[in-house]
């Protein structure tokens, strides 16, 4: 219906145009002379037959001048010369019938009956002239012919009183065509068995009907049904096979590498797809993947030696940075002693001094055996004691059981020099005491060490920057040394080893160091 109005507002327009614009139209309105209006009848007549060729849907353009009861038909050439002569013996009939009146009967196109056919006119006046054009309704409905709507079936141009504009062979006094021009579509017939779908026209009171038998709807219903089955029988016996197929080619290739995945993600970097019959775009995965692996291992290698290379080199820079702590001191003990000439004190001080450096240039080493550090201990005591004679005392217990155990170098030592340096006065002896136990919780062994003075004990800044891991700056200068062993047992044992340090009762320092314990094998 929408094609069929967009040709007769294409023609409309034509005719507008005619009478709006065409000059020669303009001068058959008021000619000069009998001489200038055939001119012009002449020059609208060559125009229109040149350009009717463009409006296949129209049959003819018309101009009439009711004065001189002279007609210009253009028609095209499908039209017969009968069918021409008798719509134009109509049309002058008819167009003088609308000069004696007022008005057009309407500004659209519209119904004529002429002989056994029924026409569309549109008509406009233009001064003297009618213009307009007429079309039957047999050459509008003839694309319509194309669609096979059945036996029964048909398409029909309709009026709006609901009779049809073409002749038809279907019994049409079983169906009801006049609500075309209010429903789209409804069902109609003695039995309700002929759809009816319909489109009214915007260009004029009449609509585009196909009339639809059910039979012609389920014409082919028992096709559909047998092509709907045999569809369904087949997508029911392939489903095996595809799922056969995905299972072989799609979910056990992914099975492999999600296997290898989990492996990896618990550790084992070692393990590797293999090489089983895939398709080759999961085998470029499984190869990737492999490389990808490969490469990675070996970075982790790269990365693991590098961290214990960098290690090792802050472990001995850490331990390093005690061996020039306690030198300056020691000289200064030996030139005491040698201003009062005490020759088996210095003998007894420069052995002990021996003893002492020897273990500290062997120092860069992670480990040493637990009688290792207390004789180096038992050294660095002795030599305190001759710097501060009476006025310190020190009691170390171990089991012999522990003797062998690996321990970090100056790991005792470091404490036992904080608290001299911090505790050490002419009022009252200090006592240092150090004790080794082997204790287990939840079946973890580790060992136990626990250092005590009776001197004033940790303030409370100093506890606080202890437990922030912080370096230690008070009135009495840096404790480098505690800082320096957390450090180093970070590094050697990670979250394995603990230090803590608090104040005893009733006063003094206590720090306890926890170290995981291993029995050799």
């Amino acid at each position: 219906m929408s094609q069929i109005d967009d040709r007769l507002k294409l023609a409309e327009r034509n005719i507008l145009s005619l009478a709006t614009v065409n000059y020669d139209i303009q001068s058959m309105n008021a000619p000069n002379s009998d001489d200038e209006y055939q001119m012009a009848k002449y020059n609208v007549s060559v125009n229109l037959s040149n350009n009717i060729f463009l409006y296949t849907s129209i049959d003819s353009f018309f101009i009439f001048q009711p004065e001189g009861q002279d007609l210009l038909n253009v028609s095209q050439s499908s039209v017969s010369y009968s069918e021409r002569m008798e719509i134009e013996e109509n049309l002058v009939k008819h167009l003088n019938q609308l000069s004696n009146s007022s008005q057009l009967p309407t500004n659209n196109w519209y119904i004529r009956n002429i002989g056994n056919d029924s026409y569309l006119l549109r008509i406009i006046k233009s001064d003297n002239l009618f213009i307009g054009a007429w079309v039957n309704a047999k050459t509008l409905i003839g694309p319509m012919s194309l669609i096979d709507l059945g036996k029964n079936g048909s398409a029909l141009l309709v009026t709006s009183e609901g009779i049809p504009m073409v002749p038809t062979d279907l019994p049409l006094a079983q169906v009801d065509l006049s609500k075309g021009l209010e429903q789209q579509y409804y069902l109609t017939g003695n039995k309700n068995n002929i759809l009816v779908i319909g489109e009214s026209s915007k260009e004029g009171k009449f609509s585009l009907t196909a009339i639809i038998p059910n039979e012609q709807i389920l014409q082919n219903l028992p096709i559909l049904s047998w092509l709907i089955r045999w569809i369904s029988f087949t997508v029911i016996a392939l489903v095996p096979l595809c799922l056969f197929f995905l299972h072989r080619t799609l979910l056990v290739p992914l099975n492999r590498l999600i296997s290898v995945m989990n492996k990896i993600n618990k550790g084992l970097v070692n393990v590797r797809i293999d090489n089983f019959k895939a398709s080759d775009e999961f085998l470029m995965v499984n190869q990737t993947f492999n490389k990808m692996i490969n490469k990675i291992e070996e970075l982790k290698i790269n990365v693991y030696e590098e961290q214990l290379s960098k290690q090792r080199i802050e472990l001995q820079h850490l331990q390093l940075q005690i061996n020039p702590h306690f030198f300056m001191n020691s000289l200064n003990i030996l030139y005491s002693l040698a201003q009062v000439k005490n020759f088996t004190l210095i003998q007894d001080m420069t052995l002990c001094l021996v003893r002492y450096f020897r273990f500290m240039f062997r120092s860069n080493l992670s480990f040493v055996t637990l009688q290792e550090e207390m004789e180096h201990v038992h050294n660095y005591i002795r030599i305190q004691e001759l710097r501060f004679p009476d006025q310190l005392t020190c009691n170390i217990e171990y089991p012999e059981l522990l003797g062998q155990l690996e321990i970090p170098p100056l790991l005792i030592q470091t404490f036992l020099e904080n608290s001299i340096k911090h505790g050490v006065t002419l009022e009252e002896p200090l006592h240092l005491s150090v004790s080794f136990e082997l204790r287990e919780t939840a079946l973890n062994p580790f060992i136990e060490i626990v250092i005590r003075d009776t001197g004033t004990g940790f303030s409370e800044k100093v506890l606080e920057e202890i437990r922030s891991g912080n370096r230690i700056v008070d009135e009495k200068g840096e404790h480098i040394g505690i800082w320096n062993v957390r450090k180093r047992l970070l590094l050697l044992y990670g979250d394995d080893a603990s230090l803590s340090c608090y104040n005893g009762f009733p006063n003094g320092a206590v720090v306890e160091i926890r170290l995981p314990y291993q029995e050799e094998i």
